[in-house]
């Protein structure tokens, strides 16, 4: 049976019309983006399958178009749908809590970082920009690659710190491994980050390594 021989009150659009999308399940909201079934699958079945692929939801972020289309039921059109869809909410939920995020303690900078870094398959170098609140108010990714000093330039850090008149910043790169333990050349980029943040008067507040939801302060921890 498709969604639209389904009895008005038990559409996933009609519940989310009455009540909200907050009052909808994984599985309702995955039927209204994919909006209709296929032969001997409904929409909800498909929706069902995603579910069931996947352990976790947040997992979902991660897919590729080729993993999703092996999904019984999920061509590329609606693969792809779904990816909008997920990248679309990811900008949203990142542009709301950057505009508003002050950075008080390693744990602030973790927080906002998590999401996006905790999964990542290959290594990414992020930098906050701060204003003289601590107030966020940019966030580059910088490279991505194995850490090593040759490519993590201070130049490359300063250079948007001093367009957007940033007054410190907070480096943070994740570790595919999930291990936030910090190598030695990690301390050893930290290092010279700092030094240069001192020359140019822009401070290094902070060098945080993101893990498998965990991360380590490498000020906590005593490297800078």
């Amino acid at each position: 049976m498709m969604i639209r021989d389904a009895h008005a009150i038990d559409r996933p659009r009609e519940r989310l019309r009455q009540n909200g999308a907050q009052q909808l399940t994984n599985q309702e909201l995955l039927a209204i983006i994919f909006r209709v079934g296929i032969k001997n699958l409904s929409v909800t079945q498909l929706a069902a399958n995603v579910l069931t692929h996947f352990e976790h939801l947040h997992d979902i972020k991660e897919a590729t178009i080729e993993e999703l289309i092996e999904i019984n039921g999920i061509g590329e059109v609606k693969a792809i749908e779904l990816l909008a869809a997920i990248e679309l909410g990811r900008r949203v939920s990142a542009k709301q809590v950057q505009n508003r995020w002050t950075i008080r303690t390693p744990d602030d900078a973790a927080t906002l970082l998590m999401s996006d870094m905790t999964n990542l398959k290959q290594e990414h170098f992020v930098v906050l920009y701060l204003n003289v609140k601590n107030q966020v108010i940019h966030k580059q990714t910088i490279f991505m690659g194995s850490l090593n000093a040759s490519i993590v330039h201070p130049r490359e850090i300063f250079r948007e710190a001093v367009k957007r008149s940033a007054a410190s910043i907070i480096c943070a790169h994740n570790h595919p491994s999930g291990n936030p333990a910090p190598s030695s050349e990690d301390i050893d980029v930290t290092k010279r980050i700092q030094h240069a943040g001192e020359v140019l008067g822009i401070e290094l507040l902070d060098h945080v390594i993101i893990g498998d939801h965990q991360f380590i302060s490498l000020k906590e921890k005593g490297f800078m």
